[in-house]
């Protein structure tokens, strides 16, 4: 209603819907039905992308791969899609912004109670189930569309592994790991999507990478929280040019027809308010978390990341002691993590589990309690100033609740802490390259002006 009482009074043209996140896409059709024309994609391409069952229909029509999955409508619906995918899967309400209700389960009794909670958080749209793919590479893509041509705005490649939100990961721009032929194909299906769904503007697309499968998560047909991100690494102003792409410009006539890949780096990474609420984990998963985003540009991948630690109140030790303790799923990552640490002239202390996994590989390392195990413990040696780093990783629930407090104790005194391997992977190469060079400052207009 107060849409449209905008609309009568200012009578324009048309409406933009693909700045304002998912909210006015939920208003599109709404907004159609009562005469009030809406610019760029139409809503019917956009309740296509949005809606499932019309979504699956068009991935498989065009030969691509989507994670096994259906749509259910109560809990013993999602019981029966969950066995025959199988566990872990990811629950989500379509619909829905910011990873609201969704979550990842590994078990009958757990799917059960979020499929009571879900249905009450959106009772009027259909859950979504998926297979969750573990330890895959999650990229963002943010592309324009003018109906005829697809131009990348950039192809952004997250350092946490699927299962983080998107607007909680770090990523990468250019990507950090991915070979040029996946690049490639990202391109290709990001453009056939665009050019099928009939996208006037922006559109952004989730991707999912397991060794050379590539997987398609979602499709927005809107702007995304990356593209400021995407429009500072490139000097694209991307939002510019899909406000004109939508007011019947093309690529063409505004001179933008190929993607613009930097040669430097730039990380963003997600800023949270955990310290202002006292009993809330750090742990990321697949509800938003974060309420704010910073970068660092260089010319390698680990300073950037250092840089953007550094902006993001998490600056990472030069010395010191790195407090480590992982799953045991993460115990072959952390070996490299490790070692890398121990070559910058970071020490080592882990719980006792993870100290006789580094033990074994040749390291040196101090063991300490877990706080159930008794005094001296993890957060004993935080608070006590032992530790300058701490990383983390958690696999059952019992884990989760076990760990919390040496999470809290990390950040309630102001230590960085990672609870992703991948996160640690990216730390411990900055750690390593900021101990031989101090980083370099360079006005973000110099660099597009020279295009290094």
């Amino acid at each position: 209603e107060d849409v449209l009482a905008v609309v009568r009074a200012e009578n324009p043209h048309g409406v933009i819907v693909q700045f304002g996140g998912q909210t006015p896409l939920k208003l599109a059709r709404a907004l159609e039905a009562e005469g009030v024309p809406v610019i760029g994609t139409p809503p019917d391409a956009i309740d296509r992308a949005e809606d499932r069952e019309r979504f699956n229909v068009m991935i498989d029509g065009l030969g691509l791969l989507q994670p096994p999955g259906a749509t259910v409508r109560n809990a013993q619906e999602a019981a029966v899609v969950a066995d025959e995918i199988g566990y872990p899967v990811l629950l989500r309400p379509s619909y829905v912004l910011g990873g609201r209700a969704m979550e990842i389960v590994h078990d009958r009794e757990r799917l059960e109670r979020y499929m009571e909670r879900a249905l009450l958080s959106s009772p009027d749209h259909p859950i979504l189930i998926d297979k969750f793919l573990d330890h895959a590479i999650e990229v963002d893509v943010d592309a324009v569309c003018d109906g005829d041509r697809v131009v990348v705005g950039g192809i952004m490649e997250h350092i946490e592994m699927a299962g983080v939100h998107s607007g909680d990961s770090a990523c990468s721009l250019p990507p950090w790991s991915l070979s040029a032929g996946t690049c490639d194909e990202i391109r290709r299906q990001t453009t056939v999507m665009a050019l099928e769904l009939g996208v006037l503007g922006l559109m952004n697309v989730q991707f999912a990478v397991v060794g050379e499968r590539i997987y398609v998560i979602e499709v927005n047909p809107r702007a995304s929280r990356t593209v400021p991100f995407v429009a500072k690494a490139t000097g694209v102003a991307l939002a510019q040019i899909a406000a004109r792409v939508m007011a019947g410009e093309s690529l063409q006539e505004l001179g933008f027809t190929e993607e613009v890949v930097p040669s430097h780096t730039s990380i963003k990474e997600a800023v949270f308010p955990f310290i202002k609420f006292p009993g809330v984990d750090t742990l990321l998963g697949p509800e938003m978390k974060s309420t704010g985003e910073v970068m660092g540009i260089d010319d390698s991948f680990g300073v950037a990341f250092a840089k953007a630690q550094i902006a993001a109140g998490n600056r990472l030790p030069a010395e010191g002691t790195a407090l480590l303790s992982v799953r045991d799923e993460d115990k072959q990552q952390l070996k490299a993590v490790a070692e890398r640490l121990v070559g910058a002239g970071i020490r080592l202390l882990a719980t006792h589990g993870t100290a006789a996994y580094l033990k074994e590989q040749g390291l040196q390392c101090e063991s300490v309690n877990k706080v159930r195990e008794g005094a001296p413990h993890t957060v004993d040696a935080i608070r006590e100033g032992r530790v300058a780093m701490v990383v983390n990783t958690t696999g059952t629930a019992a884990d989760v609740d076990d760990s919390f407090s040496l999470r809290r104790a990390a950040l309630e005194s102001g230590v960085p802490y990672f609870t992703t391997t991948a996160g640690a992977a990216a730390a411990a190469e900055g750690i390593s390259l900021l101990g031989s060079s101090a980083p370099a400052v360079t006005a973000l207009q110099d660099v597009h002006a020279s295009g290094t």
